[in-house]
């Protein structure tokens, strides 16, 4: 009889473990899901981002009747080998620049074409920014199963490591550069 509750009991600690691995398991994935739908969403944006620039810099051409090109390498961007996040930050000094020309060009605002190309990008901007607070969130969470008992056993047995959050700062690390503006 003591053999037999021996049995039964080795028998339940192996399945409330078995069940802990797959809960666990499941949750990092469904995290990891959320995260690639993200970036899915990330990049899309950044192509329409592109995109549109590259058609607002056309019509500055065809505006400001010059064959000058506002945004100077625009076109190698689609040739360089960068990170979501590093694209975001060259299109935003883009679309920076066109802030100021819109200022120095007052006569760019009565323009229909450049009105509309104007409002895709502030449009862009607020779908870019939503998707980007939802791939930290899920980030955040996934990084947070990793670091805590049990699912950081079950994260280390399939080489699963903490992610870094959109902005490309990795808060494990000692580089202070991280945050300078």
């Amino acid at each position: 009889m003591e053999l037999f509750y021996g049995i039964l009991f080795v028998i339940i600690i192996f399945g409330v473990i078995a069940i802990v691995y797959v809960y666990s398991y499941n949750k990092i994935q469904h995290f990891k899901s959320k995260i690639e739908e993200a970036e899915s969403l990330i990049d899309e944006n950044l192509r329409t981002k592109y995109d549109t620039l590259v058609n607002v810099d056309t019509l500055l051409m065809k505006l400001l009747k010059n064959d000058k090109h506002y945004f100077k390498d625009i076109d190698k961007l689609k040739k360089e080998d960068i990170s979501n996040f590093d694209l975001d930050r060259k299109l935003t000094e883009y679309e920076n620049l066109l802030k100021q020309i819109k200022i120095d060009n007052s006569k760019l605002a009565d323009n229909k074409d450049f009105k509309e190309l104007t409002n895709e990008l502030k449009a862009n901007d607020e779908k870019l920014a939503a998707v980007k607070t939802y791939y930290n969130r899920y980030t955040s969470d996934e990084n947070e199963l990793i670091r805590t008992f049990p699912s950081n056993i079950v994260s280390k047995m399939h080489g699963i490591n903490i992610k870094p959050f959109f902005d490309g700062k990795n808060m494990q690390d000692d580089n202070v550069e991280d945050f300078k503006f």
